[in-house]
């Protein structure tokens, strides 16, 4: 890895990957914004994780009431492998729900989600084929505590609550009262495993009045991922125990997982189908480990002291290297909150985000759109760790996309395209979703070609990127070259219809040459074209020829308009709704030379006075930032990225609130992390002397 600036903790250099020269107290800038909570809120709860799996806690530091936090930031357990297919009852297949355009003379199809009053066959194909496969919740783990008249407690028995995020060490602690007897637990993930564990202190346990208790419920494709109701559906069994661990297998239809418990000084005693209790035996004090795994497993669990460390010593590793931010000596009284903001957004996304497939918008806590992931979200996933000098969770990311070429090349293919069509609200086999928009969008097909050329501007070997990447750059481009259609009429190349831009509240049978896709259109084939050049290769004449030709930006009364089509972009409510993409041609892409300042600068303005705040979404806020830093209004930038606006929420855990069925975004906190690494490194701060910035480690955006 390149890296512009090896500043570590106590390190004292002077280096240009930096905007001072005394290294920043890292240790310090984290543990300012330390998470402490003392409110019983369905909004607070906290995770630990590794990327590829996470466990979510409520006020015990555990997941004992689950159904108070439903509703809220519910409390999963769930992982990169944990997906369950139900039973396929009309063997439905994606050709079951095609639907047919004439594309510029051309049958085209695609996979659409057909609704209610619509043909009941696919309609049941298009519901059955969304939520197939969905990710799934592998086993709540909380405590059971009796009063003292042998009931089980509720969460209005818990008092003197005090719940404390450590960051530096990804460690919570939780402290509370029953019957005025203090219970201490800490919660802990495995860094290498997808392992939690656990240590609990108390008199409660002297008085066999606390065990830990352990459900496992029916996976299913809702928000929460878990069914309690319907035992018959699924199985548990304990495949082996001893004194000190007990291996559950888990089976829902084809699915089968397992679950090892390390519970030294306990015995597992069922007490319903799918449900067990741990009951220690003595002391005061009782620590447990819970690995899951799709696979058997062999290897004995590791207890809790060996995963605290291992713990501590990698998110000290985490936070010592890559991209840091200190806002400490900004007189702004908005500098703390963006700081605090920023420090749990790198929390999250590496709980969340970092893992070996592009994450959910909702992460690894609860299942939006039924645990799947959307590629056109990847780049506000993903990008950020590259500019955080973290390009190695990038790399691991784009994996997925080599295993997933040959059925996007298959999609390309069966439409009449050349090259590679990547699909949009996707499964770890990369197969598409029935949609009335997702299928028909096209902004996430240049955003490989983005990746590789971010890769490619900060890596030191470059010419084993360009070897390792070139196919995915070529075919994305191929597919490119090849949507985009001739009029020769205007001697122009025209993208759409059919087709939904990135601002989704536009018609795709009537949307032609939306300007945020046009520009992207042409800086992704230039950057193709640049890669042949780099490998030596003769330039595409096609690739050329589109590049010279794509149709101009849609300009009206001084404004850019949404698309071509769209002459009444800012009067017609329907297109002042939505992501104001209009703002992302220059900011969120780099320069072009396409974009005029002054009209883009016109029509931010409007935006700021007309649009629907309500109907945005928390990624449109860093976008609106990066394009007003992009053409040298600094203080807006900092007003978007602060602005008061409902969908630019982060509560107290850090999520990006966006409402009750969206209570985490972590798009947002990816966008956030970009706009402000990149504001670092292009000095866009404001120059009003409140924002002296302090920066080192973060990489360089595309050209």
């Amino acid at each position: 890895m390149k890296s512009r600036c090896a500043c570590l903790i106590f390190l004292i250099i002077l280096s240009p990957g930096c905007s001072q020269k005394t290294a920043i107290d890292r240790h310090a800038l984290v543990s300012r914004h330390n998470i402490e909570n003392t409110i019983i809120d369905s909004l607070n709860s906290l995770s630990v994780g590794n990327g590829e799996f996470a466990f979510t806690v409520d006020v015990t530091g555990l997941q004992t009431f689950p159904q108070f936090y439903s509703g809220g930031i519910s409390l999963g357990t769930m992982s990169n492998w944990g997906w369950h297919t139900g039973e396929n009852p009309g063997n439905y297949k994606l050709s079951d729900v095609y639907k047919t355009y004439q594309v510029h003379g051309l049958p085209v199809d695609y996979i659409h989600q057909y609704r209610s009053g619509e043909d009941i066959s696919k309609v049941a194909a298009s519901e059955w084929l969304r939520a197939n496969p969905h990710r799934i919740h592998l086993g709540m783990v909380g405590l059971f505590i009796t009063k003292k008249n042998g009931s089980e407690i509720k969460i209005s028995d818990i008092s003197k609550n005090v719940q404390k995020l450590n960051l530096w060490t990804g460690e919570i602690e939780s402290r509370f009262e029953i019957d005025n007897i203090p219970v201490i637990v800490k919660t802990v993930c495995h860094p290498d495993f997808d392992q939690v564990s656990a240590k609990v202190e108390s008199d409660l346990i002297k008085e066999k009045r606390l065990g830990i208790k352990i459900a496992f419920p029916l996976g299913t494709s809702q928000p929460d991922g878990y069914d309690f109701n319907q035992p018959d559906r699924h199985s548990t069994t304990i495949v082996s125990e001893n004194n000190d661990e007990t291996l559950f297998e888990r089976k829902q239809d084809n699915d089968i997982y397992y679950v090892k418990v390390l519970h030294r000084n306990g015995v597992v005693k069922e007490t319903s189908p799918h449900s067990y209790i741990i009951e220690p035996q003595g002391g005061a004090d009782f620590e447990f480990s819970f690995r899951f795994s799709r696979e058997n497993i062999e290897d004995l669990a590791e207890d809790f002291a060996s995963t605290e460390e291992a713990g501590r010593m990698s998110w000290e590793k985490f936070w010592s290297t890559g991209g840091a931010v200190d806002f400490s000596e900004c007189s702004d009284p908005r500098a703390f909150e963006l700081e605090r903001r920023v420090i749990l957004s790198q929390y999250l996304t590496r709980v969340q985000c970092s893992g070996s497939l592009p994450p959910a918008e909702t992460g690894l806590t609860y299942n939006s759109w039924f645990g799947k992931f959307h590629l056109e979200m990847h780049w506000w996933h993903g990008v950020h760790f590259a500019l955080w000098q973290r390009q190695q969770v990038l790399e691991k990311q784009l994996e997925y996309y080599f295993k997933i070429f040959d059925n996007a090349r298959q999609t390309a293919l069966h439409q009449g395209y050349k090259g590679v069509r990547w699909p949009k609200m996707t499964d770890p086999e990369g197969k598409e979703s029935p949609s009335t928009v997702g299928t028909y969008l096209i902004w996430q097909q240049p955003h490989p070609i983005f990746y590789a050329e971010l890769l490619y501007e900060n890596e030191e070997n470059k010419k084993e990127i360009l070897n390792k990447y070139r196919d995915i750059v070529f075919s994305t481009a191929d597919f490119m070259a090849s949507y985009a259609w001739f009029d020769s009429t205007s001697n122009r190349y025209v993208l759409g219809p059919v087709l939904i831009p990135a601002q989704e509240s536009l018609s795709r049978e009537t949307t032609i040459n939306p300007v945020f896709e046009l520009v992207y259109w042409h800086w992704g084939l230039k950057t193709a074209r640049e890669w042949r050049r780099r490998l030596g290769l003769d330039p595409e004449p096609m690739w050329d020829d589109i590049i010279k030709k794509l149709s101009p930006l849609a300009v009206q009364d001084g404004l850019y308009l949404c698309s071509s089509d769209t002459k009444d972009s800012y009067t017609n409510p329907r297109y002042m709704s939505d992501h104001p993409v209009v703002s992302g041609i220059l900011g969120v892409l780099p320069e072009t030379g396409l974009v005029d300042k002054k009209i883009l600068g016109n029509s931010i303005d409007t935006i700021l006075k007309k649009w629907n705040w309500q109907s945005t979404w928390g990624w449109d806020f860093p976008m609106l930032a990066m394009s007003a830093a992009s053409i040298g209004r600094y203080e807006q930038a900092v007003d978007f990225l602060m602005m008061d606006a409902p969908k630019n929420r982060y509560l107290l855990n850090g999520h990006n609130y966006q409402d009750a069925r969206l209570a985490i975004y972590l798009p947002g906190n990816g966008g956030l992390l970009t706009a402000v690494a990149r504001m670092c490194v292009e000095d866009q701060f404001p120059e009003n002397g409140k924002w002296k910035v302090k920066w080192e480690n973060l990489n360089r955006y595309v050209k």
